[in-house]
């Protein structure tokens, strides 16, 4: 898979040399490339405790990301997922560390304790104050006497360098760190494995499987579990979390971290962080950091949670102030989403209710047809657009189901613009605001006592008008205008219009109107337009 890198030998350096252009005054590396590869800060005062952390590197932001004032004082990086060797721990030592010592924060990797330690001896020799904690907050495997460190280990480099910062002596900030560790649990889910820079990716998850208790460095989870969705993976994670939450009647309250593996959305990761906060765990949890990407594992399409149970000391320290522009901050306080009424005259207004069973299954079974069609369309719509014809009408139908006991069946202009009104509120996008002006135009039409098929040839003009689209533009209209034209003859025949113009946009090479408009003629030729495809395949299916 093509990656944005420019030699797999130097991709490290070059993103040390990112990093630093675009993170101001207060940071700097050492010269020591390729072989030491150390970001440290330039303003720290070695009358105070250094923080030194680190290890392989594709875990961006961290750890360079998070050198700062208030968080760490030097970030030792290794190759990708591979531990700094012990001159390059050692070097980071030595250039930052003074008569208060050092405290070097260590996730719980053979490679990284070795060499960390290593490096702490040979500081020692030298005459240097270094205590080491080892982070281990892995909960994937209970019975592991060696857990590994995962994105927990931010909180220690947090609140250790908090308390550094305030002055606090080494034995104070390594006991503190040591506390965090103990008070620390992570867990994290994956649906796909990460992607190594020069290596072939490994495909060890089926299809609706998701990896549960994953490491940072690609290896497998745990266990393989069925993904259905967001909320069923969340709870999978709240059930091992669970176990670890204290039973001292509820009293502790914990601070979730919600980390980013790297290769989620930020709209998948709010939607977990719902999932999260509403869930069985949701009311033990008082602040959040996050979600953001933390302490990433390359581009791995998953997320962990991290609980840390925050004394008042931890709480105070995780709100101060830090210098990194990758640290998010940690939320004042969980609370629940505030809502507000909506402003006057639009809150939504209903007519009165009427029934006529054959318009009901009219409206139902459109309303089926186009939920059946979302993935055909969204397949089709992504050849040309951006990929959402079929949600967006799918979510509009959806809505409008769930409305039909409150709409004015039996009243054909009121019908027309409860139409209008609902999708406009539910359907997104401009297809929706379109087709909310077509149906407002045919209530006002067939309330001055035009026929349904003048009505919605009047909703047609109007639609044009202000959308601007025409016949020959490649839009849904190519497909609406020739079946409303010979509606009076019957479903069949104007199905077979519409289907027969929705046909012809696959040979309009060049659309005039709507997200097609920006799209080259490569990607439009051979391709219905998906509104114009959504609406022949809506007269078909009726006409039967």
């Amino acid at each position: 898979m093509d990656q944005f890198i420019n030699d797999r030998n130097t991709l490290v350096t070059d993103a040390i040399e990112g990093v630093l252009r675009s993170s101001g005054p207060g940071v700097a590396r050492l010269d020591g490339y390729p072989h030491i590869k150390v970001v440290v800060r330039t303003d720290h005062q070695r009358g105070k405790v250094a923080l030194v952390s680190g290890g392989g590197s594709g875990h961006e932001p961290s750890h360079a990301g998070f050198v700062g004032r208030g968080m760490l004082t030097a970030a030792v990086c290794g190759e990708v997922f591979a531990s700094p060797s012990v001159e390059a721990v050692l070097a980071g030592i030595l250039a930052v560390t003074g008569e208060a010592g050092c405290l070097l924060i260590v996730k719980n990797y053979t490679g990284d304790r070795l060499n960390f330690g290593l490096a702490a001896e040979r500081a020692r020799a030298l005459g240097l104050q270094v205590r080491m904690v080892i982070v281990d907050d892995d909960i994937a495997l209970p019975d592991n006497p060696q857990a590994r460190g995962l994105a927990g280990t931010l909180f220690v480099h947090k609140i250790a360098g908090a308390l550094a910062e305030q002055g606090a002596d080494l034995d104070s900030v390594a006991d503190a760190a040591q506390a965090v560790v103990d008070h620390t649990m992570s867990i994290g889910m994956a649906l796909d494995t990460c992607t190594v820079p020069g290596s072939r990716k490994e495909q060890r998850l089926a299809d609706g499987k998701a990896e549960l208790g994953l490491g940072i460095h690609g290896e497998p989870g745990v266990e393989q579990v069925d993904f259905i969705n967001a909320q069923q993976a969340m709870a999978l994670v709240v059930d091992k979390l669970g176990q670890y939450l204290d039973t001292g009647g509820g009293s502790s309250r914990y601070v979730a971290l919600i980390n980013n593996l790297g290769g989620c959305t930020q709209l998948e990761m709010s939607i977990l962080t719902e999932a999260l906060l509403s869930s069985a765990i949701g009311d033990r949890i008082g602040w959040a950091v996050g979600p953001a990407s933390l302490m990433t594992s390359l581009d791995m399409r998953g997320f962990s949670i991290s609980l840390l149970a925050a004394d008042e000391v931890m709480q105070k320290a995780i709100h101060t102030d830090v210098a990194s522009a990758y640290w998010p901050g940690c939320s004042s306080v969980v609370r629940e989403p505030e809502v507000l009424p909506l402003p006057e005259g639009l809150a939504p207004t209903r007519p009165t209710a009427s029934s006529c069973e054959s318009v009901r299954l009219l409206i139902d079974a459109s309303c089926s047809i186009l939920i059946e069609a979302e993935a055909e369309l969204n397949t089709l719509d992504a050849k040309s657009g951006d990929g959402d014809t079929g949600s967006t009408l799918a979510t509009a139908a959806h809505a409008l189901r769930n409305r039909l006991d409150d709409m004015p069946l039996a009243d054909t202009p009121q019908l027309l613009r409860s139409l209008a009104s609902e999708l406009s509120q539910t359907m997104g996008g401009s297809s929706g605001v379109l087709l909310a002006i077509f149906f407002a135009a045919a209530g006002d039409a067939a309330s001055q006592g035009s026929n349904l098929q003048d009505a919605l040839k009047a909703g047609l003009a109007r639609m044009q008008q202000i959308g601007g689209a025409r016949p020959g533009d490649r839009t849904m209209i190519d497909a609406l205008a020739p079946a409303l034209e010979i509606l009076d003859q019957g479903m069949t025949h104007a199905a077979a219009a519409a289907r027969q113009g929705a046909n012809a946009t696959a040979s309009m090479t060049h659309a005039r109107a709507g997200r097609a408009s920006y799209v080259s003629e490569a990607n439009l030729v051979g391709h219905n337009d998906p509104g114009a495809e959504a609406v022949a395949r809506l007269l078909e299916q009726l006409s039967k």
